[in-house]
């Protein structure tokens, strides 16, 4: 029986095999042999165990266990598997990471949000309480001001 990935995987790039140009898919793609150029898919980018991809990929959602030269982008999901060599950046709202990965680059997780990931981690940062609320009013006097008063 066919796994969701598998019934709807409808192109291949078998072990093997080499791809240089564009490739736009409507539908899955999983590249087991060597590609180099522009990858996109509105559905599941899978970089197989022996695939080697050199381009920056754009797909739904992405799949890696071989290696990578590139950033990788997806619209929902990234998982990096064991087997992943990766260079470069990776942006997505939820990114999976196991553990042996080879990784180097930035990864941006906007857990689904549209604004700046900055921005909503310095919101984030700026409510609740702050240090001038924990140490209370300020007198007004200067330091000069108490030893001045003190000396009189």
């Amino acid at each position: 029986m066919a796994t969701k990935n598998e019934s709807q995987l409808n192109s291949v790039i078998g072990e093997g095999s080499i791809f240089e140009g564009k490739f736009y898919i409507n539908g899955s793609l999983q590249i087991d042999g060597r590609f180099e150029g522009e990858v996109k898919t509105r559905d599941h980018l899978i970089v197989g165990g022996m695939g080697k991809v050199k381009t920056d990929i754009t797909a739904k959602n992405v799949t890696v266990g071989g290696t990578v030269i590139g950033n990788i982008e997806a619209e929902e999901e990234v998982s990096l598997l064991s087997t992943g060599r990766i260079l470069g950046n990776v942006r997505a709202p939820k990114v999976n990471v196991e553990e042996g990965v080879v990784f180097q680059g930035e990864i941006s997780i906007s857990a689904g949000q549209k604004k700046s990931i900055k921005n909503i981690i310095e919101e984030s940062y700026s409510t609740g309480p702050k240090i001038e609320d924990m140490l209370g009013p300020k007198t007004g006097k200067s330091t000069e001001d108490k030893e001045g008063a003190e000396d009189a």
